[in-house]
């Protein structure tokens, strides 16, 4: 390093602004410097560096942190004061300093996390006073700070604060102090979607604090919740979230189907350097390359998930909103954009637990709009129809399709893709048992109603039967996942069996109807049989109870009246029997080793003439989803404890 030419002192290898050496004097555990009235003026007048804040207090412990507490108190004193003064920029600069303060300081490892973390802000004799000072503050900004760019500046600290304590008694101050109102001030004032997404994070993680617990009051005022222009830029500001984080996933792998021109051919060839449009294109990444980016995914905005559930949950109208709403700005719906984001969050739902715990929740959001009966008709119209981008980056790959359709449809292949690409030895049983759900709820709905709804039916059965086949194949290791009999296995044998007795309510054409029993009986009675034995095994207590079958020359009664676990899969192999014993005589009959699919689908429509099939009243039925049911208590703690980590990342913290 050369020496300035004008102080002839030691220049430093780079610039470093002023503040970043307040920083490290407030923080110097060594050699106390002197805290003089001249620094704090200083301090709050020099734009924050939040970047280098945060790298200050990096490499300090909780135990660091806790040795000078005298000096984090005395900041988050003075910070308090700052915010409040209404003195700008110094108020603005006191929030950016605090939300990287709180973010540093809050995801430390505590002993005691609760008391240690007043400790470090206030003390206990002064958490009461200080805590409701910072908030009365936040709220008087988030509602009429003099730009809305100070506002969401307050909304922030309000995050930090939020997502740092939220295993803390600190929350309590939160879900005390009403910050309702001011942030849904701040979303109707909001011209831009992307400023939502602070604010309705927050609203999501304090309507979800314990509510199990106690009844929590942003839960209450999320359900009488009815300003319609607010809730459009609620849903807007969703559509906006899940537009970024589904667009992360087309960066990583554009899936959209090219044309076949010049082009193409030539980087089909491994001549892509030779390829005009693509010279100036980025290439793309190796298959380590892109497992890589994927397992990273999704983004922090895949956290909007929490919020969008917690309003669906609470508030038809809301829910009523997000169906229906128009495009504003842009050529697809919020709904659109919605479905969209789910399909590929789904589609790659096995790669990490984050991954898998945001899937679940927006699979959770799907089931709850097609539970009511209102929206389901909606979904179902053709009245509402919409183009819905769905993801294709792995086979097998869901039918293209381009034009406009039923939002039904669109859900049916959402999740009959979730069902194709999550199959492991290590199955995910909720996700699966609320994939099977959804498609019971809307198969149950169509079949009510005499809904003929025009779809890809064959798709889903080949899915369906394609689950049984892994189901049985792997059964050794799966048959040991607690629940999975019971939410898995059971309700899929009652999807298919439902479908067999009442598809012909619901199926557009013949064909379909037919295509079903093709697979069924493709599968064979010999699987279906092993599938029972695996899951369903005899014992002392409990013993399969199969259909009561009668065959005579022209009729085969398949009974299933009582409603006992194994009702469906015996309904089951008895059609894949009654069709085998069919086929075995026209084999018999026309002497030929195989018959062809033609003949077979002949046989399947005579077969109609001597199947009658009496299913349970129990097949079809389902109740309606309620989140507090102990099962799936822990499922949700789990998935907000994922956002709240996620929510940490937004606000800087680690």
């Amino acid at each position: 390093m050369e020496p300035s030419p004008l102080t002839q002192q030691t220049r430093p290898d780079y610039f470093q602004p002023k503040i970043v050496q307040l920083y490290q004097d407030l923080f110097n555990i060594r050699d106390h410097v002197p805290l003089s009235e001249g620094f704090w003026r200083e301090f709050f007048l020099l734009p924050p560096d939040k970047t280098h804040f945060r790298r200050v207090l990096e490499p300090l412990t909780a135990d660091d942190i806790l040795h000078v507490q005298e000096r984090t108190q005395l900041f988050f004193i003075r910070a308090i004061e700052e915010i409040r003064s209404e003195t700008t920029p110094r108020n603005q600069n006191a929030l950016e300093n605090l939300t990287a303060f709180l973010g540093g300081v809050l995801s430390k490892k505590y002993t005691n996390p609760s008391s240690d973390a007043i400790a470090v802000l206030a003390g206990l004799d002064g958490v009461d006073r200080r805590v409701s000072d910072l908030l009365n503050g936040i709220d008087h900004l988030a509602r009429n700070g003099n730009s809305i760019q100070l506002r969401g500046k307050a909304i922030e600290t309000a995050l930090a604060l939020t997502a740092g304590a939220y295993q803390t008694g600190l929350i309590s101050y939160l879900t005390h102090r009403d910050l309702f109102p001011a942030l849904m001030k701040y979303v109707r004032d909001c011209d831009e979607p992307s400023y939502c997404f602070q604010p309705l994070l927050l609203l999501g993680l304090l309507g979800n604090y314990n509510k199990f617990e106690f009844q929590n009051p942003y839960q209450n005022r999320m359900e009488d919740f009815v300003n319609e222009r607010t809730i459009q830029s609620i849903v807007r500001g969703i559509a906006h979230a899940c537009a970024l984080s589904r667009d992360s996933y087309i960066a990583v792998h554009d899936d959209a189907p090219e044309g076949w021109n010049l082009n193409s051919a030539l980087v089909y060839v491994g001549l892509r350097v030779l390829a005009p449009e693509a010279k100036g294109k980025k290439a793309p990444p190796t298959e380590e390359e892109a497992k890589e980016l994927f397992d990273a995914l999704p983004p922090t905005e895949a956290s909007i998930s929490l919020p969008a559930y917690s309003f669906v949950y609470a508030n038809k109208l809301f829910a009523s909103m997000l169906a229906s709403l128009s495009h504003h700005n842009s050529t697809e719906t919020p709904f659109a954009v919605f479905l969209s984001f789910i399909s590929y969050l789904s589609h790659h739902a096995y790669r990490s637990q984050r991954c898998l715990h945001y899937t679940l929740l927006n699979m959770l959001t799907i089931q709850i709009l097609v539970e009511d009966t209102i929206l389901v008709k909606r979904l179902s119209s053709d009245e509402f129809k919409i183009a819905v981008r769905l993801c294709r980056q792995r086979p097998p790959h869901p039918p293209w399709v381009t034009a406009e359709r039923v939002p039904a449809s669109v859900i049916l292949d959402i999740c009959t893709d979730t069902i194709s690409h999550n199959l492991r030895r290590r199955l995910d049983v909720s996700l699966y048992s609320v994939t099977l759900g959804i498609i019971l709820r809307l198969t149950t709905h169509l079949s009510r109603n005499k809904i003929r709804l025009v779809h890809h039916w064959s798709h889903i059965w080949g899915t369906l039967f394609s689950s049984f086949r892994f189901l049985t194949q792997y059964s050794t290791d799966l048959s040991n996942i607690h629940n999975i009999r019971h939410e898995v296995c059971t309700p899929l044998c009652d999807l298919i069996a439902f479908c067999l007795s009442t598809a012909d309510a619901f199926l557009p054409n013949l064909s379909d109807y037919d295509d079903l029993f093709y697979k069924l009986i493709e599968t064979g009675s010999p699987l279906l049989t092993k599938f029972r034995d695996a899951y369903y095994p005899v014992t002392s207590t409990s013993k399969p109870v199969p259909t009561s079958t009668t065959t005579t020359t022209t009729t085969t009664t398949i009974s299933s009246s009582q409603p006992t676990p194994d009702s469906a899969i015996n309904i089951l192999i008895s059609v894949s029997t009654h069709y085998h014993d069919l086929l075995q005589a026209q084999h018999a009959a026309s002497k030929k080793a195989h018959q062809s699919p033609s003949a077979v689908q002949k046989i399947i429509k005579q077969g109609y003439e001597t199947l009658n099939i009496e299913a349970s009243e129990e097949l079809g039925k389902w109740d309606k989803w309620r989140e507090a049911s102990g099962i799936w208590r822990g499922e949700l703690k789990r998935i907000v404890r994922t956002v709240v980590a996620d929510a940490r990342k937004v606000v800087g913290g680690s």
